[in-house]
């Protein structure tokens, strides 16, 4: 099931940078971001109450801005709305009520959608009884609030989890799922276009759970496939900079529900930060990637292959797994291998390994390499096991787990690709201590 998403928006200077540092902070649930990915992002996944939604951050908001930078921040603010299911409204108990609140509260009214009012900075009890005049903007009931200080930001996520829209579970269709996803203008919707337009047998094309994606089945190689697609999205007017950051969102929504994401990128732009933000979610929800170079036609009479791909690898060096290939969609070149390779990928997800065998790969692995001291104690390993497939999921236990190393970790994961594969996938590790059940 797709994850809910939580937009906080409010005016400039009403701490809402503050507020989702603090909701994204070591008390949560936090899915973390993998070392390697960039750290810039403005939104983290969250979990509260047995409920999971993703947090947004956005730029201060004035709905008359006089300047280019005010309107960028405006329309990325415009789209973190659009994509939120709930929206967190952040005003100012020290300012008080101002014009632009009343401005913003009227933009929200329109959305129609559920806001949580929260007056922040409200860190004694006159400043709690000062944020009733927020009544006014007639838009709930202001929740008195300090992001700096941590009061009632438990209460804050109670009302956002009640807030939240039902979302009942979705149906499985037994079939490889792929997403295609990527940045605007990347040639997703010509890549779609292609891949069906080979006299495949399509099945349905009908509106996906989720308002930005069109799922497609279809018969490939005597099977079903679906195809998750988010090659239709298009921004209104022309929006630049910064706006782009807002895709992750859409892509997020579509890898979830797939097993295999198609990461298109363009060849005259190599692999830009967005690109390696949604490489990065992908590797967070634990999917198989297979990153498309699409209009290589553009630039392979002056691009040399293997420099770009070294190029690619390196900015991706947190998923050295990913297959990487060069596409174009328009000239239909290279477009049979795209699902060949995202079938096998798929496969891989599926292995499973005996555990008498996993265990033989472990003991050698130790035995050539093993575990560093941590103040004079060393990790054991007593055995593992496979807990799961799809993803790929292995259970170590051990005497302490607070004595592994990551760089341990890695070589372990690293043995586990060189004796059985798991090419394209992202590997979950577990290290349980002795008394874990």
């Amino acid at each position: 099931m797709t994850k809910p998403i939580v937009a906080i928006v409010g005016r400039p200077n009403v701490g809402k940078s503050t507020l989702f540092n603090r909701l994204v902070g070591k008390r949560l649930s936090i899915i973390e971001d993998e070392p390697g990915t960039t750290r810039d992002r403005l939104y983290a996944d969250i979990a509260w109450n047995e409920s999971a939604f993703a947090i947004v951050d956005t730029g201060g908001l004035l709905v008359a801005p006089d300047t280019d930078i005010g309107h960028s921040v405006k329309k990325q603010v415009e789209v973190a709305i659009d994509e939120a299911d709930t929206i967190i409204f952040l005003v100012d108990v020290l300012d008080g009520l101002t014009h632009m609140d009343r401005d913003i509260a009227e933009m929200l009214r329109r959305c129609d959608k559920p806001v949580v009012l929260a007056a922040n900075k409200a860190d004694n009890e006159q400043r709690c009884y000062q944020a009733q005049q927020f009544h006014q903007l007639a838009i709930g009931d202001p929740l008195p609030i300090s992001a700096h200080h941590n009061i009632d930001i438990d209460e804050l996520l109670d009302k956002v989890v009640e807030s939240l829209p039902y979302a009942p579970p979705e149906e499985e269709l037994e079939m490889m799922k792929v997403a295609i996803v990527g940045r605007p203008n990347v040639g997703k919707s010509m890549l779609l276009n292609a891949i069906l337009g080979q006299e495949r047998a399509i099945v349905t094309e009908t509106p996906g759970t989720t308002r930005d994606a069109i799922d497609t089945v279809f018969e490939y190689n005597g099977e079903h496939m679906l195809l998750i697609d988010t090659a239709g999205i298009r921004r209104r007017g022309r929006i630049e900079g910064g706006i782009e950051r807002y895709g992750v969102m859409r892509a997020q929504r579509a890898i979830d529900r797939a097993d295999v994401a198609l990461l298109v990128t363009d060849a005259t732009e190599p692999l830009t930060a967005q690109d390696t933000h949604i490489a990065g979610y992908i590797q967070q929800a634990f999917k198989g990637m297979v990153l498309i170079v699409n209009k290589w036609d553009l630039v392979e009479e002056t691009a040399d292959r293997d420099e770009y791909t070294r190029y690619v690898q390196q900015r991706l060096k947190f998923m050295p797994y990913t297959p990487i290939l060069y596409t174009s969609a328009k000239l239909k070149q290279g477009i049979d291998k795209v699902l060949i390779a995202a079938r096998e990928l798929f496969e891989e997800r599926q292995k499973r390994i005996p555990t008498a065998l996993l265990n033989s790969v472990v003991h050698h692995a130790v035995a050539a390499h093993a575990p560093p001291s941590v103040q004079g104690k060393k990790l054991k390993i007593l055995y593992a096991t496979q807990a799961e497939k799809s993803p790929p999921t292995f259970v170590f236990f051990v005497n302490n787990p607070t004595l592994l190393h990551f760089s341990y970790q890695r070589y372990l994961e690293n043995r586990l690709r060189h004796s059985f594969g798991f090419h394209g996938t992202p590997l979950r590790l577990i290290f349980k201590g002795r008394s874990a059940e």
